[in-house]
């Protein structure tokens, strides 16, 4: 299968140090991929190498099948960017530095059509220096767009949004998704990546700890309870039949899926010791499961 982003036992040093060792990682045509992880975890270094910034070490990367070092001028192409270092020469608009980089393309986008898309009509005339950093963040991403990639490569396309500009934005990758284009992007946004992303790929420390969809990274199906106070969970356990473990006082995960019955009887038993249900998910969200990944490597790792 030919995948738009093929990533292989890639390995980045900076002297002596692994800042990438060993990650393997793909994605599809059509999909959206998000790679998570803590500072200095080695999303940046990947998106980098990806884009043929950096050389490998060992290992090979592949965008559209083509090596981003030896075939840089096709990959740019075939691919947008947005990267966290960048920016446009101050004086410049949104409107005037869209119009100049479509000189380049031979079919590119409307750059019209782009800022109201990006909800940009508004400052289209204002100079860089003057935008907001949402609107500068907005703006180089319509620049990746402007020449209708095959493949998206985003690091941290959301830092400094408000909410507007983040809508427009999740509107933008999920049309480019629907139109067959491959989207693989970086966040320390956690409700973002679990908003949009197909797969989620975890790194710590250099390495990929973990891949897969939200439902596999979540694990089994449990009841999380928040009730309005403390629970005793030994009495619940017994009516439940199962494990109740605490995460605090008035939280705790129930090791049995959700059922209608189940519901009922968490809500019963809390009427009666004077409580109320305040809100039951049968899945830990990202952020619960992200944190409790990470803290697990950290103990595993030798100090």
């Amino acid at each position: 299968m030919s995948y738009a982003v093929d990533v292989n036992h890639l390995e980045v040093t900076f002297g002596e140090l692994h800042a990438v060792n060993d990650v393997s990682l793909h994605v599809n045509y059509g999909e959206v991929v998000a790679l998570l992880g803590p500072n200095g975890a080695g999303k940046t270094t990947v998106v980098e190498t990806l884009l043929g910034f950096r050389a490998p070490r060992a290992g090979t990367v592949r965008l559209h099948g083509l090596d981003p070092v030896r075939d840089h001028h096709e990959v740019v192409v075939r691919t947008g960017a947005l990267l966290q270092r960048g920016g446009v020469w101050a004086p410049m608009t949104p409107r005037d530095v869209l119009q100049l980089t479509a000189s380049y393309y031979d079919a590119p986008r409307d750059t019209g059509e782009l800022l109201a898309c990006l909800d940009l009509e508004r400052c289209a005339t204002t100079p860089w220096r003057r935008l907001s950093g949402g609107e500068q963040q907005r703006t180089l991403l319509a620049l990746a767009l402007l020449g209708r990639p095959r493949a998206l490569v985003l690091d941290e396309p959301t830092t400094g949004v408000d909410p507007e500009g983040r809508q427009a934005i999740r509107d933008l990758i999920d049309s480019e998704r629907a139109r067959g284009c491959a989207l693989f992007l970086t966040t320390h946004e956690l409700s973002e990546a679990e908003r949009l992303a197909d797969r989620l790929v975890v790194m710590h420390r250099g390495r990929v700890v973990v891949q897969g969809t939200l439902d596999e990274l979540a694990g089994s199906p449990e009841m999380i309870i928040e009730a309005s106070g403390a629970v005793d969970p030994i009495p619940l356990a017994s009516l439940l039949g199962c494990d109740v473990t605490p995460d605090s006082a008035g939280r705790l995960r129930c090791g049995v899926p959700s059922s209608p019955e189940r519901i009922a009887l968490v809500t019963n038993y809390l009427t009666s010791v004077g409580l109320s249900l305040v809100s039951l998910r049968t899945r830990a969200s990202l952020e619960e499961r992200y944190l409790e990944i990470i803290a697990e490597e950290r103990s595993d790792t030798p100090s």
